[in-house]
């Protein structure tokens, strides 16, 4: 179901989901995820798994470091888990969570709240 968005409407969107994160943060002690770490949040719930640090960066762009970082703040505010592959040790799986879950979904109610007000 494609939905037609002038640019003024998608900035407002995106304003307003922002906004309402930010008050989210302030009101009950959500995560206050910067963007980065809410685009690979979103990667890993949102795309089928396994995920990978090294399968991350690939998809995104950018370097190991810059996504273990990330999942270091996502992992102390449990949305995520990372655990070793026995197969390979090389690698670092990255796990979801039912807190993560929750976020996302829930994420996804204030997008589509907010997408009936335009």
């Amino acid at each position: 179901m494609a939905i037609e968005m002038r640019p003024a409407q998608a900035l407002r969107l995106l304003h307003d989901v922002s906004l309402d994160l930010v008050r989210e943060v302030r009101a009950d002690d959500a995560p206050d995820l910067t963007l980065r770490q809410l685009t690979i949040l979103l990667t890993i719930y949102l795309e089928p798994p396994p995920h990978t640090v090294r399968g991350l960066a690939a998809k995104l762009r950018v370097t190991k470091p810059v996504v273990t970082r990330a999942l270091d703040s996502l992992g102390k505010v449990d949305l995520v888990t990372r655990r070793r592959d026995e197969a390979d040790l090389r690698n670092v799986i990255v796990q979801r969570t039912v807190k993560g879950a929750l976020y996302v979904e829930q994420l996804g109610d204030v997008i589509v709240d907010n997408a009936r007000g335009l």
